[in-house]
């Protein structure tokens, strides 16, 4: 997929856990190269994911969505990478697509960059409106680790016409986490040992959109 006009490309690096309502935080002093956990940052998302009728895009692995909200306030197409993660490609929101209850219309630089795999029509898929707390995991420099992120989630499967909601938690490396492999696998253990003693446990679904979905 290209990035096209005025976009930008990204390989997440992340792990996605289940936890209850009630579960505390994870006590994060025992991760390698992280020496401060910066202050809770609240964010408001709401997401509307679109597809074709005949879901193409999800028959390819990739999702497509608007969100409003938070830092990364933009058109999203997330789909499959070499290697551990997926590539996100970002386009920023036009002037007349910040209204949360309009029908998003996807920008031609987003069509072009799907287009080997979908056209036009899309249509409505699932809504997700988030509740977020965000907190940097930071080394002794102040550098960006890693971000945890606390999510409460309210979905909408807009096909079957199904509600849900539900709390998870995101771990996802930043530009100062490791880069090899054996560093990864390293850091994130450390993350499940974090989670798994505060009473976390793996997602049973791989993204909340396979979640809102009831994949």
């Amino acid at each position: 997929m290209s990035a096209g006009p005025n976009g930008s490309s990204n390989v997440e690096v992340e792990t996605k856990y289940d936890v209850d309502d009630a579960t505390p935080l994870p006590d994060w002093s025992t991760l390698p190269g992280v020496a401060t956990v910066g202050d809770p940052e609240p964010r408001d998302l709401d997401a509307r994911y679109l597809d074709t009728p005949t879901a193409d895009l999800a028959r390819a692995g990739v999702a497509m969505r608007r969100r409003l909200g938070g830092p990364d306030a933009g058109w999203h197409v997330k789909g499959p990478a070499e290697g551990a993660g997926r590539t996100e490609t970002q386009w920023p929101l036009e002037a007349d697509d910040v209204d949360p209850e309009a029908d998003p219309v996807v920008p031609p630089a987003v069509q072009d960059a799907v287009s080997a795999i979908a056209r036009p029509p899309f249509a409505a898929l699932a809504r997700l409106r988030n509740h977020r707390t965000a907190y940097a995991l930071r080394d002794a420099e102040g550098n960006e680790v890693a971000e945890f992120v606390d999510d409460r989630v309210r979905a909408r499967d807009e096909r079957r016409g199904v509600d849900s909601s539900w709390r998870e938690w995101e771990v996802e490396l930043g530009a100062a986490g490791p880069t090899d492999d054996e560093g990864r696998a390293a850091f994130f253990a450390a993350v499940d040992a974090a989670v798994f003693a505060a009473g976390g446990r793996p997602a049973a679904s791989g993204s909340k959109l396979a979640r809102a979905l009831g994949h």
